[in-house]
C-alpha cells in the first residue's frame, strides 16, 4: 500500500524535471483517477469469485510496468496512457486488499484495515520526508520501486489465500442490490466527503500555514509532516480501541471531533498551538475511512470486495470534487473563504451517517 504514495506523488515529483505544464499535470492526474476508478471496480468485483493474490499479482506487474515507463519516452498522450495502467494498478491493490484482509481475519478486523491504511500514510511520510531533507531522483525512484513492485508480484504469484463465501450473483446483479441499499449510498457520499478533505488538507495545508499564518517553506513542510504522523498514529491507535459492536457510535463521534478540530485549525488564532491543532487534525480524521471500509464488508460479507470496490470509487471523485470547489470559492472570494469547505463537508458526512445509522440495529460481534 505504500506505492499508493509513490503513484499519487510521481507527476509533482517528476514535473519540473519533464517540464510538464499545469494543463498537462491537471491531464494526467484525471486519467490516473480514471484508471483507478476501474481498477478499484473491476480488482473489488473479481475478489468475490477469483483468488485474490493472484489479482494482486495482475495488479504489480502492470504498476511495475508503468513505473519503468512514465516519461520514458516524451511523447504525452503515451504518459497519459501510462498514468491510466498506473491507475488501475493502485486501484487493484485498493480493490482487494481490504476484502483480502476481511477474509484472513475474523476478529479486529477494523484494526487490520486501518493498519493496511497506516501504510499507505507512511508511505506519504516518507516521501514527505525524502522531499524535505534529499534531493529528488525522481527516473531512479521509480525504477527502485518497479523493482520492488516487481518482487511483490511473485509473491503474490506464489502466495494463496483462503477464499471468503462464493459469490453466485453476477456483478451487475450485485451492484443493482448495492445502488438500492441506502446505507451503501451514504458510506459512499461520506467516505468521497473524507476523502476530498484529507486530500485537499495535503495539497493546501502548506500554502494556509505560509499565507495566513507566517509560516517559512520549511516551517510548513514540517506542518505537512505533522498532519501525515497524526494520521498514521491515528490509524493504529484508533484501529486498536475500534468495535464492532460500537462502529456506528465511533464513526459519529470521530466524525464530530473532526468537524471541530479543522473549524479550530482554519479558523481561530492559535499561534502558539498551531501544531497541535494540526495533529490533532490529522488525528482526528485518520480512521474514518477505514472503519467506513469496514463496516461496508461488515453489512455485505458475502460480496466484501464489489461492495469494499464499489465505495472506494469515491476516493477519485471526494479527492476531485472537494479542492475544485475550495479553488472555485478561493478564485472568487480569498483563500480564507474557501477553508469553510473542510468543516463543512465533514459535517454534511455526520450528518448523511447519522441520518441512516441512527435506528440500524449495532453490530453484535464482540470485536473487529
Amino acid at each position: 500500500m505504500m506505492f499508493l504514495g509513490v503513484a499519487t506523488a510521481v507527476v509533482g515529483a517528476a514535473a519540473r524535471n519533464i517540464n510538464i505544464s499545469a494543463f498537462e499535470i491537471g491531464l494526467l492526474l484525471a486519467f490516473q483517477n480514471l484508471g483507478f476508478m476501474v481498477g478499484v471496480m473491476v480488482a473489488g468485483a473479481l475478489a468475490d469469485t477469483r483468488q485474490k493474490t493472484r489479482i494482486l499479482m495482475v495488479g504489480s506487474l502492470i504498476l511495475a510496468f508503468s513505473f519503468l515507463t512514465f516519461y520514458l519516452w516524451e511523447l504525452f498522450w503515451l504518459n497519459v496512457a501510462i498514468m491510466v495502467l498506473i491507475g488501475v494498478g493502485v486501484g487493484s491493490y485498493e480493490g482487494v486488499t481490504d476484502a483480502m484482509l476481511l477474509d484472513l481475519h475474523e476478529r479486529r478486523q477494523g484494526l487490520h484495515i486501518n493498519i493496511n491504511h497506516f501504510f499507505v500514510t507512511f508511505g506519504s511520510i516518507l516521501l514527505t520526508v525524502y522531499l524535505i531533507f534529499l534531493d529528488v531522483d525522481w527516473r531512479r525512484s521509480l525504477v527502485q520501486s518497479a523493482g520492488v513492485v516487481l518482487i511483490l508480484a511473485l509473491f503474490f504469484a506464489l502466495s494463496k489465500v483462503k477464499r471468503g463465501n462464493e459469490v453466485a450473483e453476477p456483478y451487475m446483479e450485485r451492484i443493482r442490490v448495492l445502488s438500492r441499499d441506502r446505507s451503501v449510498i451514504a458510506l459512499f457520499l461520506a467516505t468521497a466527503l473524507v476523502v476530498g478533505v484529507e486530500l485537499g488538507t495535503l495539497g493546501i495545508l502548506t500554502t494556509y500555514l505560509m499565507e495566513l499564518r507566517g509560516f517559512s517553506q520549511t516551517t510548513s513542510k514540517i506542518g505537512l509532516l505533522v498532519f501525515l504522523l497524526g494520521i498514521a498514529v491515528g490509524r493504529v491507535v484508533i484501529g486498536l480501541i475500534s468495535r464492532r459492536d460500537r462502529m456506528i457510535q465511533q464513526l459519529l463521534l470521530l466524525f464530530s471531533l473532526a468537524t471541530l478540530v479543522f473549524a479550530g485549525l482554519f479558523f481561530l488564532s492559535v499561534s502558539g498551538w498551531t501544531y497541535s491543532l494540526i495533529f490533532a487534525a490529522g488525528l482526528s480524521i485518520a480512521a474514518l475511512l477505514p472503519l467506513m471500509i469496514t463496516l461496508a464488508g461488515q453489512i455485505y460479507p458475502e460480496m466484501a470486495g464489489t461492495v469494499i470496490g464499489s465505495i472506494k470509487v469515491a476516493i477519485p471523485v471526494g479527492g476531485i470534487l472537494i479542492p475544485l470547489i475550495m479553488s472555485l470559492i478561493a478564485r472568487q472570494y480569498s483563500l480564507r473563504a474557501s477553508l469553510i469547505i473542510f468543516p463543512l463537508a465533514l459535517l454534511l458526512a455526520f450528518s448523511i451517517l447519522f441520518l441512516q445509522f441512527r435506528r440500524v440495529p449495532r453490530l453484535d460481534s464482540p470485536a473487529t
